[in-house]
């Protein structure tokens, strides 16, 4: 972004000069273009940022979901190995074992699937994919943001040279470019991209 800053800038300083050598109003013109188009980067950089931030979350999120759901599922298995041992014992009839059978297929129930608490491996599973689908989301809005940030400084650069060339044709296609750039913005802002 500082780069971008700088270029603006930079087109400002000759927008100026134009002025004050040749009496170019239009280089005025094009300076408050270069503003308006550097101050709708730096807000994409930004939303950029804040895109990206969101979605390192959300995966970080997905992995802690899926590290709770395998260790769950450790537990688990551990529960059935459990059972499968005290059933195959001598006096797997007798109460005693068939209690501590009965406390650990309960226990092994709660942990696949606990809507109260909403920490059972079906609820992380659900939660997994909740994430993933809000990290994708945001990766998209990112990328959205850097194409408008790239627009926006491509924009400035031809809207820079339109100054010293007096070329209107660049200035034009700045002004369309940049346009088409902060509408894209808008439109990623709103969530409509």
């Amino acid at each position: 972004m500082g780069e971008s800053i700088e270029h603006a800038r930079e087109a400002m300083e000759r927008a100026h000069e134009a002025h004050t050598e040749h009496g170019d109003t239009a280089a005025r013109w094009v300076a408050v273009l270069v503003a308006l188009f550097a101050t709708a980067l730096a807000l994409a950089d930004v939303g950029e940022k804040a895109s990206q931030t969101a979605f390192l979350m959300n995966h970080i999120s997905v992995s802690d979901d899926y590290a709770y759901y395998q260790a769950k599922n450790q537990r688990v298995t551990t529960l059935e190995t459990m059972v499968a041992v005290l059933e195959s014992l001598p006096d797997a009839a007798g109460p005693a074992v068939q209690a501590r059978i009965a406390e650990a297929r309960t226990t092994q129930a709660a942990l696949k699937d606990d809507a109260k608490s909403g920490k059972g491996m079906k609820q992380l599973l659900a939660q997994a994919a909740q994430h993933e689908r809000a990290a994708e989301h945001l990766l998209h809005r990112e990328h959205a943001f850097a194409g408008v940030a790239g627009a926006l400084q491509i924009s400035i650069l031809l809207a820079s040279v339109s100054i010293v060339t007096r070329a209107r044709a660049l200035t034009w296609g700045a002004g369309v470019l940049g346009g088409l750039a902060i509408a894209a913005g808008l439109l990623t802002v709103a969530g409509l991209v």
